[in-house]
């Protein structure tokens, strides 16, 4: 998909620059020629999937593995599959092509491993954003700093993805989830880079949203039970007010935006995408849409009503968007609605 490919050895190709203005103003996001997501790990992997011209499947078995219990001690392997996401993203807009890395999955190996499976060796990655700080999104940067070392590779956060969270489900005791450090990134050689406010990367041609602003009267954020510590006490935490997401315009097509888990809303980021850009077109919404479970089921109806009256030409619900949202989105979007898969490439070309 490229002509000329910027060297890994230029961090600056994608160190973010301040977006003119409150998240409300608008900010002009460069066209692209061509974007291409790369799902490296995602909840599910179907071997069976078939693709099309703008989707590319994995076969079942991506090269071999050991198994003892086989005549030859063999057997094909798959993608690997885990509750996290993360994705590979290559933009190309002038023939040159950056490529950035969305989030990291679950576990330190699924990523690196999915990765090599595919023949990806992430040496070429210019830098890494998160979505938020939630631990099934950062897991594989262990993985990543152990397979190609990250010295200066610059990261892209929100100032809150340090947040200390726990859950406290009634009944049950209370749970404290993994907490990002700070200490062990710089130690690693991650050039952290923390931004509230909307971020331009790559020549001005892909928007990390920053801050979403919370607009919709149905998407609420988490349950009572997600929580966060204030320094003081554990309080209510429903925004996870971290989360953020990645824009790019394809020319003559309109926005791709890409989630990682959307807590803050799939409507609430593509109207905020759409108001910072000032492009009202959405050509496709990628990503986590955390519509799964009995504390999001209320969302799904008017999630679907509202992403339908946009009119995506693709929608790939992945990782925590859960199946009964599943069904509503492929039965409401049936020419949108594609399922998403670990290994899954995505190709979006300019009209």
């Amino acid at each position: 998909m490229c002509d000329t490919t910027a060297g890994p050895n230029e961090p600056t190709a994608s160190l973010p620059r301040p977006a003119p203005g409150a998240a409300v103003d608008p900010i002009t996001l460069e066209p692209v020629d061509e974007v291409e997501i790369i799902t490296l790990v995602d909840n599910v992997f179907d071997g069976l999937l078939t693709g099309d011209e703008r989707t590319r499947r994995p076969p079942m078995g991506m090269g071999m593995v050991a198994a003892p219990q086989f005549e030859g001690g063999r057997t094909p392997a798959g993608m690997l599959a885990e509750h996290g996401f993360s994705a590979l993203v290559r933009v190309r807009r002038a023939g040159r092509v950056t490529t950035l890395l969305f989030d990291t999955g679950l576990s330190p190996d699924a990523m690196v491993v999915n990765a090599g499976r595919l023949g990806i060796t992430l040496d070429d990655i210019h830098g890494v954003v998160l979505s938020h700080g939630h631990f099934d999104h950062a897991g594989g940067l262990a993985g990543l700093a152990g397979r190609r070392g990250v010295r200066s590779l610059p990261m892209v956060v929100h100032p809150g993805v340090w947040t200390r969270r726990r859950l406290a489900v009634p009944g049950r005791p209370a749970e404290e989830l993994p907490t990002l450090s700070r200490r062990a990134l710089d130690a690693e050689g991650f050039e952290v880079i923390e931004r509230r406010d909307p971020s331009l990367l790559v020549d001005g041609s892909v928007l990390i949203t920053g801050e979403v602003d919370r607009t919709t009267e149905f998407e609420r954020g988490m349950p009572p039970p997600h929580q966060a510590w204030t320094g003081a006490e554990w309080v209510h935490d429903p925004a996870v007010a971290d989360d953020q997401a990645l824009v790019v315009h394809v020319r003559g097509r309109g926005l791709v935006v890409l989630t990682g888990c959307g807590h803050a809303g799939a409507i609430n980021i593509v109207r905020h995408a759409q108001r910072l850009t000032g492009v009202d077109r959405l050509h496709a919404l990628a990503g986590g849409l955390h519509l799964g479970g009995p504390a999001f089921e209320p969302v799904i109806a008017p999630t679907v009503e509202a992403l339908t009256g946009l009119a995506p030409d693709l929608v790939v619900p992945g990782h925590c968007t859960g199946w009964r949202a599943q069904h509503a989105l492929a039965a409401a979007l049936p020419g949108a609605w594609v399922a998403s898969s670990s290994g899954t490439t995505y190709h979006l070309t300019a009209a």
